[in-house]
């Protein structure tokens, strides 16, 4: 059985019997975290999308205290590894199976400018996770793509989770179709309310998936988790 916890915003802690991976620890300076960054224990790995900070976030001091693994477009693990962190660098559209599951980084329609000295810009990504047998997508920051529907075509998704929260990614409108591309087992909402330009109504846009597309559909809590 696969967990499922959110920490607000877009970080999850997901874990199977393969191990535990934190995703995009935006923890520090983000008002709807239940945890902060040295709450975060017995980590295997910390996978992250892009660059920005609310993504970013505390990578860094979290892998340095743990010795956690970061994965994350080339770009970013070199930053990583300048940092003192231990790191694994793929590209868009490539993968590596790990002691914790396979990971793939997937594309994305967004930004990725870090916020690290000098500035600089890298590939945007989703997030592809195979472990136990199940298969997570975060779809980390994006608009509503045409690559979407390519990926529900060539995964059964047990579990997506979709930004909801429009002006920076896609809109609840957007992100039904792409819950309707995907058909997964579960969906889960992200990347809404964290901030007042990012509110949305997350359990009426919950009832629209299950209507539209029989998916089942939980809106979490901050610290709240998920089986599947």
């Amino acid at each position: 059985m696969a967990k499922l916890t959110w920490h607000g915003h877009s970080c999850f802690e997901y874990e199977t019997s393969e191990g535990k991976i934190l995703i995009d620890p935006f923890l520090s300076g983000n008002p709807k975290a239940d945890v902060g960054p040295d709450d975060i224990q017995g980590i295997d790995a910390i996978v992250v999308s892009h660059g920005h900070g609310d993504h970013w976030g505390d990578t860094v001091a979290i892998a340095k205290r743990t010795g956690a693994l970061v994965v994350a477009a080339y770009e970013l693990a070199n930053l990583a590894a300048d940092r003192g962190c231990e790191s694994h660098g793929l590209a868009c559209g490539g993968g590596r199976q790990f002691d914790f599951g396979h990971v793939k980084l997937v594309p994305a329609a967004h930004g990725s400018m870090t916020e690290a000295d000098p500035k600089y810009a890298t590939n945007p990504c989703g997030i592809v996770i195979t472990a136990e047998g199940k298969t997570l997508y975060h779809a980390g920051d994006t608009a509503l793509t045409a690559d979407i529907k390519l990926l529900g075509e060539l995964y059964r998704f047990d579990c997506v989770c979709l930004p909801i929260g429009d002006n920076y990614t896609m809109g609840p409108a957007d992100a039904l179709h792409a819950a309707r591309f995907l058909s997964a087992g579960l969906v889960v909402p992200m990347h809404f309310g964290t901030f007042p330009l990012i509110e949305q109504d997350a359990g009426a846009w919950a009832a629209e998936v299950r209507s539209a597309t029989g998916s089942r559909c939980e809106v979490l809590e901050p610290g709240g988790s998920v089986e599947f």
